[in-house]
């Protein structure tokens, strides 16, 4: 008997065969990025909210996006399809590979420390010349100003902001004084936003 996970697949790729459902039929990676995006931001106020139950569902909404994209691209042509066991294969490989201290007997040390030879591994591996390289721009900007100013502490770069009284050069010295401390400024500012909504509709219902 198939697993759940299996049975996934098989339904994914029922959807996208002749004699499925249209819509799914039609759908591109492009056409998918907005709800690839929406399914991600609905997993994280799931867990920001503690709502387990939300959260397994949401999970299951960003695993469908998952197998939708990896099911268009099993239908290129042979020199550039991959499916779903080709992503899970090139997963596996790279949590071996980057985990040696789990899985070749190399020195775990600290959390911190991990991460910096995480860090590190990722630029070996890609090539990357460059402290902001990888470093996705389509991201909200708040997230993209805390991901550079990271990148450059952890490259030992003083880059001098822009001028402070410009709005943005506020927000990123601020957001630099949160990385600093260790605050997600994006996670902080959503929580402050939440309250600020439940603020706002107290205030309509004359609480």
């Amino acid at each position: 008997m198939p697993s759940p996970l299996e049975r996934a697949v098989e339904v994914m790729d029922r959807l996208r065969s002749p004699g499925g459902c249209p819509w799914d039929a039609e759908q591109t990676h492009e056409s998918l990025t907005p709800y690839l995006l929406e399914e991600a931001y609905e997993v994280i106020e799931a867990i920001e909210t503690g709502d387990l139950a939300l959260l397994r569902e949401e999970l299951g909404d960003l695993l469908l996006q998952v197998l939708f994209h990896a099911r268009i691209t099993q239908e290129l042509p042979p020199e550039q399809a991959f499916g779903i066991d080709d992503v899970a294969n090139d997963l596996v490989d790279k949590l071996v590979r980057r985990h040696p201290h789990v899985f070749a007997g190399a020195e775990a040390g600290t959390a911190e420390a991990l991460n910096e030879t995480w860090e590190r591994q990722k630029v070996d591996e890609k090539g990357r010349t460059s402290a902001v390289d990888g470093v996705p721009l389509n991201q909200p900007a708040l997230a993209l100003a805390a991901k550079l100013v990271a990148r450059a502490r952890r490259a030992g770069l003083e880059v001098e902001a822009p001028p402070a009284e410009d709005i943005g050069g506020r927000l990123l010295m601020i957001v630099s004084e949160a990385v600093a401390a260790g605050v997600d400024p994006e996670a902080a500012l959503r929580r402050t936003a939440r309250a600020y909504r439940q603020s706002i509709a107290a205030k309509e219902s004359g609480q």
